[in-house]
């Protein structure tokens, strides 16, 4: 996606953020599923820049142990497989908006448990060890929402949990930028990968 391009995707994004919460999650649903309606869609299975990116956000996480792990937004489990390749004793959930994403992520692997849920309405109940929201945020919208977003995000972690955002740069010094303030959260590290094509950054943060 060109640059311009890519700044007309997000100030789509944003004008539908002016819908009610409910028809704005209806609409991503729709937007997603018809996105789905071919198998990876955006080649995260195969593509050599999704990869780098994948081990690059390994790296950053802190070694430590994790019991639940989380990735929201998780689209047809690439990522979600991974992590319950590298974290074979933990508990692995993922959500996604997109009812055909999960049914091929239910296909790619019966390590984990996926749950179709909205990140600004989700159901879930349980608190986590760590959490990935990665390609994400800026699919959310207005100040207000991804201030809702993030909110979320740090209240689905349990004490001394570890959240993970990755998103391009410079966009993720704007995307995480609630996370940023958010007094719950203290930062452990900000990597910028300015080596590639599209630019990213992978920004950690722990539960106080």
């Amino acid at each position: 996606m060109t640059e311009l391009a890519e700044r007309m995707h997000r100030t789509f994004f944003r004008m539908m953020s002016l819908l009610s919460p409910r028809g704005q999650g209806v609409f991503l649903r729709r937007y997603f599923d018809w996105w789905h309606r071919t198998p990876d869609p955006w080649r995260l299975g195969s593509d050599a820049y999704e990869r780098h990116k994948y081990a690059m956000t390994l790296e950053a996480v802190p070694r430590l142990p994790y019991r639940r792990i989380l990735e929201v937004g998780c689209a047809e489990g690439v990522f979600t497989d991974t992590l319950a390749r590298r974290f074979p004793d933990a508990e692995i959930v993922g959500i996604d908006i997109s009812t055909r994403a999960l049914e091929r992520a239910r296909q790619r692997t019966e390590k984990a448990r996926f749950v179709h849920a909205d990140l600004l309405s989700h159901p879930l109940e349980e608190r986590f060890d760590l959490v990935f929201c990665a390609e994400t945020l800026y699919y959310v919208g207005r100040s207000g929402r991804l201030r809702q977003a993030s909110r979320r995000l740090a209240g689905l972690l349990a004490e001394g949990g570890v959240l993970v955002l990755v998103h391009p740069w410079p966009e993720a010094a704007s995307l995480h930028r609630f996370a940023d303030a958010d007094r719950s959260l203290s930062p452990v590290t900000d990597r910028v990968d300015t080596g590639t094509h599209r630019p990213f950054a992978v920004t950690v943060y722990r539960k106080a």
